[in-house]
């Protein structure tokens, strides 16, 4: 039996991306082609070019690159670019899920609600009243 290399496991730019700890845009950029086989993709992190190299050496590692969302009640998740103006959230949930389904908040405590997180979720914040 041949050995049939389309049968590799395959990764698009955005995978390539999450697992390099990079933007997109910067493996774009740098002529990361739009599918990778997962060798390569590992060999390119184990010993990064130059370009790389020196993105992981100008990272401060205040802002993460990539965040993972994942929704209190249902478990779905997905990783995601995170936005600057993105609080702390103490909840995250899917769009469909109502506020009901979560634990009240904290007597005293206020709740917040941010939508447009990531492709499907709201941000709830619980934050103490001054």
């Amino acid at each position: 039996m041949a050995n049939n290399s389309s049968s590799r496991p395959t990764l698009n730019r955005r995978q390539v991306a999450q697992a390099l700890n990079i933007p997109p845009e910067m493996a774009a950029r740098n002529g990361i082609p739009s599918r990778m086989a997962a060798e390569e993709v590992a060999a390119i992190d184990a010993n990064p070019p130059a370009w790389l190299a020196q993105s992981r050496a100008n990272s401060t590692g205040k802002r993460p690159v990539w965040v993972e969302l994942r929704c209190y009640l249902c478990d779905f998740h997905e990783v995601a670019r995170p936005k600057k103006w993105w609080p702390e959230f103490s909840f995250v949930i899917c769009d469909f899920h109502g506020n009901s389904e979560l634990p009240d908040a904290a007597p005293g405590w206020r709740r917040s609600e941010y939508d447009g997180v990531g492709s499907r979720f709201r941000g709830i914040v619980d934050s103490q009243d001054p």
